[in-house]
């Protein structure tokens, strides 16, 4: 079974992920459709014993087997249009979160909150505690309300990274000198894990991200704890 769910995409977190699975198991049941038929027609080829040692053109069949083709590629290429719109669009966002990429841990800040900024590093492996994920655990999580529109802003201060977190369906780069920017929002509570998914060093692999969805209700509690300390 956890062979089977390593093949799988990560539950989703996010709208914007479930459109994501949504449009992979589009596309998908069109490749099998395409698959089958494709096999279909190779074995009756193999089998049958009908030649025409004379056959030159075949214009009628031709022409079904370039129109049919590209039918198909639009009923991919236009879910795929949509859901490019959707990632990239930025929409009325509650709250702004800059992340900045170091070599190897991230820098968070609440640009909207007073003094709220704070560096998150990997727990080595001599500090983990039982209920831990090895490599994947960080000291201080970045924490979020779940409902809630929110824009992270992405950049860098010595080599690209890469902002990653699969079950939300976000992967962005971190430029040094660029600001880029992703919109969006958890439909449930809990704990998401990801990792920098850009080669930016000898310990790319040591720099996860973290992220704790709550409530707005302990958002704003844990808000006002992380201001006054």
């Amino acid at each position: 079974m956890a062979t089977w769910k390593t093949l799988l995409l990560q539950d989703s977190a996010s709208p914007l992920m479930e459109q994501l699975s949504f449009f992979h198991d589009h596309t998908l049941m069109i490749l099998v459709i395409i698959t089958v038929l494709v096999g279909q027609l190779m074995i009756t080829l193999f089998f049958n014993k009908f030649i025409h040692r004379f056959l030159l053109e075949g214009q009628t069949i031709e022409i079904v087997w370039t129109i049919l083709p590209a039918v198909t590629l639009i009923f991919i290429a236009l879910p795929s249009l949509r859901l490019i719109y959707i990632l990239d669009e930025v929409n009325n966002p509650l709250l702004t979160i800059k992340s900045i990429g170091h070599q190897w841990y991230w820098s968070y800040e609440y640009s909207d909150f007073k003094n709220i900024e704070f560096d998150s590093y990997m727990i080595p492996s001599n500090s983990l505690k039982p209920f831990h994920f090895r490599l994947l655990e960080v000291d201080n999580r970045m924490v979020v309300p779940y409902e809630t529109q929110i824009r992270l802003l992405v950049t860098a201060a010595d080599v690209i990274h890469s902002w990653t977190i699969p079950s939300l369906g976000v992967k962005i780069d971190a430029t040094p000198g660029r600001l880029n920017q992703v919109s969006f929002a958890f439909n449930r509570t809990g704990l998401f894990y990801g990792q920098c998914s850009e080669i930016c060093g000898a310990n790319h692999s040591f720099m996860p991200i973290v992220i704790e969805s709550i409530s707005p209700k302990y958002f704003m509690k844990w808000v006002y704890e992380s201001s006054e300390t």
